[in-house]
């Protein structure tokens, strides 16, 4: 007999397998997906290896393969368990990026009567008790999901407990539905030849059997088609199909139908632009590198308008030339239709997209068209670094500096570091692309550990054409002269001179809502989420107070809670707010908001892109949305309305996030052929960060950052993974951080690994967030994964390795 080690899906399994035995005519391979029995529940695993040996005596066996069978390649395996090891995460969530959407299912737990529930007594039970027993008659087996929607979860979780307890009722679990399928259509064709179906025509008009012999008409010209739309152009009924069916002139069938998230009605073929020198140099490279299978890392470090995509989407026609597949990832932010067009436009229907806001069929179609090979180039967001791609040759990751390629739930990963593994794996060529670039990448590419290309001047609108010109606005020089409103008079001009030019204007703020908090004049009380230690902020569209962390809603109270008075005042500023008094002081202006309150639908990016691009809007107001992947060419003036909102937050990479979206915002101005200007207010002119934004200057900004970094033995001078600790309550959070603390100070000194900082224990930046208290560690040294390999982790602490922020 031979036996199976399995990754199971359950939240107990951490990181480690589990033997199970394959029973007799059961063909089981590693990276099979199978069900196990774990527990008294039916979970779904992964076989992870074969054995002639189990690792323990007693073995189960193993369920059932998983219908349809899925097997992961062993690349897949070797990936997920890297993924387990380096980010200290539970096997299964590694393996789990590789499955196909919809693949996990929950397990449903069901309570039902036990069989003599008649004879036994019912006296004692709680009103609640009594009314679940009373469904329970009624329906035979309840939801424990449901009693908790109608009951309360604590008081629904009580009852249940203390009838499983008076053995009144038992406890079972089941598999939960297939949450996605191949969607199929029904259609009909011609099942004889079209001389036969002519000759039929006659007969049925000379039957008075008019709407079979349209029918039969219609398929001729059509062909096979799917039986609603036969039904829409012939107006026939089902009665119809039926008598043509049973007179064997058509066939019905079933086929399955792809879900394409990407329509080429508008997008029309593109062929390759001509490479300025500085493109051309890069692009040599890289095609070399494609060409002699070297898997070379690159960071492409262009400017804002260098060409960047033009390189990309050259070197993917070099790969795909040479019989190799592409995957470029893209900030989901920045995954926008214009983005993705450009690539489809160049390799018509050979492009997969893969992002969040597909339907969950969407995204199972493209999965499943993609590991059959459909697609040369899949573009998404970092789950698409997981896509089954065939024939990997090339990874382009656009933007590589965006700290949402990092994912913020277990797997914590950061796509960039996968990315390189697979190459690896692949010997695929990495290009790293950005205006401002990750520091630490930066860093590695002055090492030499990737090769670096440069490409410091625009191609946009035309070879040689300048940056935007940058002035800096101190708001504190604007409250002295006793402007207290959100323009300066410098910002206030540009804008009019730009609209009198009839010339666009993107307005900055990277902070949605209409005011930050709502606070009583009267008392002082500050509005705050009951949830999170934050404060509420006010959307006025809707008028509404809303946590932008839990997102938790309430109506805007008319009176202050705690005292009743009617002085409630908005303060702060939002994207809202800024809309509101940009009207104002442009009353004459067209204007769009571009933030995720206004991007709610699966084509609202769009919808706001085209009309901007089409001038049916003077002024674009949004938060990082407009600082992305835009090309608009009649964009003459970039407003950034408060540059240092970031600067102050207690997280050492604060500098670098405020340079690079400044940064890129700003080269959204200026390309087009009546150049461009960019307006940065702020009340700290005079911060480094600040300062290398003036002549768009990175060398100076990474020299200040990296002296900085060196000096308080930051990355890349180290490496960093976050504790977090999360507990219902606050003094409870901290006793366990602080045993913690304790715990690894201990072992750093009975183990001899000096070298590694244990820092805090503190609270979180949101010490509260969704009713649930944070207390956190960090670790940093040359390797801290050494100390948290050698103890046990409790349940309820969070492990991030290389967390992107400490905030």
């Amino acid at each position: 007999m031979s036996y199976a080690e399995v990754s199971v899906n359950s939240a107990v399994s951490h990181n480690r397998t589990f033997s199970y035995s394959i029973p007799d005519g059961m063909d089981i391979a590693s990276g099979q997906a199978v069900w196990v029995p774990f527990g008294n529940k039916t979970l779904q695993g992964i076989v992870t290896a074969i054995n002639e040996i189990p690792a323990i005596e007693e073995t189960r066996d193993i369920s059932a393969i998983i219908d349809p069978p899925l097997i992961l390649s062993s690349q897949q395996l070797e990936i997920a368990r890297w993924i387990s090891d380096y980010y200290m995460c539970p096997l299964f969530d590694a393996l789990s990026t590789m499955l196909p959407p919809g693949f996990e299912r929950r397990t449903i737990a069901y309570i039902s009567p036990v069989k003599d529930i008649e004879q036994r007594s019912l006296s004692n039970l709680t009103a609640q008790q009594i009314k679940i027993i009373n469904l329970l008659r009624q329906k035979d087996k309840l939801a424990v999901k449901e009693l908790e929607k109608s009951l309360g979860i604590k008081t629904a979780q009580s009852a249940v407990s203390q009838l499983l307890s008076r053995n009144l009722i038992i406890r079972n679990y089941e598999t939960g539905p297939v949450r996605v399928k191949p969607k199929k259509e029904t259609c009909i064709e011609l099942a004889v030849d079209s001389d036969t179906a002519g000759e039929e025509i006659l007969r049925l008009y000379a039957k008075r059997a008019a709407k079979q012999a349209e029918v039969v008409e219609f398929l001729i010209q059509s062909g096979p088609v799917s039986l609603s739309e036969a039904r829409n152009k012939t107006g026939c009924q089902t009665e119809t199909i039926k008598a043509l069916v049973k007179k064997g002139l058509i066939s019905i069938k079933e086929i399955d139908v792809k879900r394409q998230p990407l329509s080429y009605d508008d997008i029309k073929q593109s062929s390759h632009l001509k490479l300025a020198p500085q493109q051309e140099v890069a692009f040599n490279e890289i095609r070399k590198s494609l060409t002699d299978n070297k898997g070379d890392t690159f960071l492409l470090h262009g400017i804002t308008g260098s060409g960047k995509t033009e390189v990309y989407l050259q070197a993917l026609a070099e790969a795909v030339q040479l019989g190799k597949r592409a995957i470029v990832l893209v900030p989901e932010i920045a995954l926008t239709p214009q983005t993705i067009d450009r690539f489809a436009s160049r390799f018509p229907h050979r492009v997969a997209v893969i992002h969040s806001k597909l339907s969950l069929g969407e995204q199972f179609d493209q999965w499943h068209q993609i590991k059959n090979g459909d697609y040369d180039v899949v573009i998404g967001a970092r789950s698409a670094i997981f896509a089954p791609q065939l024939q990997l040759g090339l990874i382009v990751i656009d933007e590589e500096h965006e700290w949402t390629y990092k994912q913020d739930n277990s797997p914590r990963y950061h796509t960039r570091d996968v990315a390189l593994k697979i190459a690896e794996l692949n010997k695929a060529t990495v290009i790293l692309g950005s205006a401002t670039p990750d520091v630490t990448t930066y860093y590695h590419a002055q090492k030499g550990d990737y090769r670096l290309l440069g490409m410091p001047g625009r191609v946009t609108p035309n070879e040689g054409s300048p940056l935007p010109q940058v002035e800096i606005v101190d708001l504190r020089k604007e409250l002295k002269t006793g402007n207290t409103g959100i323009f300066s008079r410098l910002l206030e001009s540009e804008i009019n001179k730009a609209l009198k030019k009839r010339g666009q204007v993107i307005l900055f703020f990277n902070r949605r809502g209409t005011a930050t908090f709502v606070q009583c004049r009267n008392c002082g009380k500050v509005l705050q989420c009951p949830n999170c230690y934050v404060s509420l902020n006010y959307h006025s569209i809707g008028d509404f107070l809303l946590c932008h962390q839990c997102n938790y809603k309430k109506r805007t109270p008319k009176n202050c809670p705690a005292c009743g008075s009617t002085r409630i005042k908005y303060l702060g500023l939002g994207t809202q707010k800024l809309e509101q008094e940009t009207a104002a002081a442009f009353p004459k202006a067209r204007l769009l908001r571009w933030d995720s309150d206004s991007t709610k639908g699966k084509d609202s990016h769009r919808d706001i892109l085209d009309a901007f691009k089409n001038h049916k809007a003077d002024i674009l107001i949004g938060t990082q949305m407009v600082a992305k992947g835009l090309d608009l060419p009649n964009v003459t003036l970039v407003g950034v309305v408060i540059a240092d909102s970031g600067l102050n937050l207690p997280d050492f990479r604060a500098g670098e996030r405020t340079f690079q979206l400044i940064s890129q915002v700003a080269g959204r101005a200026g390309r087009g052929e009546a150049g461009g200007k960019v307006i940065i207010q702020t009340y700290m002119p005079d911060h480094y960060a600040i300062q290398a934004t003036i002549n768009h200057d990175y060398a100076a900004f990474y020299r200040q950052e990296i002296d900085f970094r060196k000096r308080l033995k930051n990355p890349p001078f180290s490496k960093l993974i976050k504790m977090t600790f999360i507990h219902a309550n606050d003094a409870a959070c901290r006793n366990e951080a602080e045993r913690m603390k304790k715990q690894l100070s201990l072992e750093i000194e009975s183990a001899g690994l000096f070298g590694i900082d244990v820092l805090g224990p503190s609270p979180d930046f949101i010490q509260r967030l969704r009713g649930r208290f944070r207390w956190q560690i960090i670790l940093r040294g040359i390797n801290p994964h050494a100390l948290l390999s050698t103890i046990g982790i409790p349940q309820g602490w969070i492990i991030d390795v290389d967390p992107i922020g400490l905030s």
